[in-house]
C-alpha cells in the first residue's frame, strides 16, 4: 500500500497534521492536499501572460505568506502549484488545446503557441526562484528527515 492509498486526503488537514504530509516528486498530489488545495487553487491561472503574471505573482506570494509562517506544507503546494503552472501552460504552448494525443492515442503535432509559452516561462520563472530558495530546501530536508 502507497502513501496516497494509505492517506485520507478527504479529511486530513494538513496544516493540522503535517506529519502526514510528503513532499513526493514534482505536482504528486497537488489536487488532493488541503487546506491548501482551496487556498492556491482558485489563484492559479495561465490563460494570458498577464493572467498569468498575476497568478504566479499571488501564488508566490502565498508561498512567501505560508514561509512567514513556518508552514512548509503550503511552501510546497505553492512550489507545485508554480510548477504545475509551468507544465500546464507549456504542454498548452505546445499542443492545440492542450491534448498531446489524439483520441487514437497517437501523438499530435506541435503547434506552438507564443501566448502560452510566455504564460509558461512566468510561472517557471517562479517556480525556479521557490525551489532554490535556500530555506525552502533547508525545510524540505527537515520534514523529510523527520517525516520520511
Amino acid at each position: 500500500m502507497g502513501y496516497y492509498d494509505s492517506v485520507d486526503f478527504d479529511n486530513t488537514d494538513f496544516r493540522k497534521e503535517p506529519h502526514k504530509y510528503k513532499v513526493g516528486r514534482g505536482e504528486q498530489g497537488v489536487l488532493m492536499v488541503e487546506p491548501y488545495k482551496g487556498e492556491i487553487l482558485p489563484n492559479w491561472r495561465f490563460k494570458t501572460p498577464d493572467i498569468a503574471q498575476e497568478s504566479a505573482d499571488t501564488i508566490y506570494q502565498q508561498y512567501c505568506d505560508y514561509k512567514k509562517n513556518d508552514d512548509f506544507v503550503g511552501m510546497d503546494m505553492a512550489r507545485k502549484f508554480l510548477q504545475m503552472g509551468y507544465t500546464r501552460a507549456r504542454r498548452y504552448a505546445n499542443y492545440p488545446g492542450g491534448k498531446k494525443y489524439d483520441k487514437n492515442g497517437d501523438l499530435n503535432e506541435r503547434d506552438i503557441d507564443q501566448t502560452k509559452a510566455k504564460s509558461a516561462k512566468i510561472f517557471e520563472e517562479k517556480w525556479i526562484t521557490v525551489r532554490e530558495d535556500e530555506e525552502y530546501l533547508k525545510m524540505k530536508k527537515a520534514h523529510q528527515k523527520k517525516y520520511g
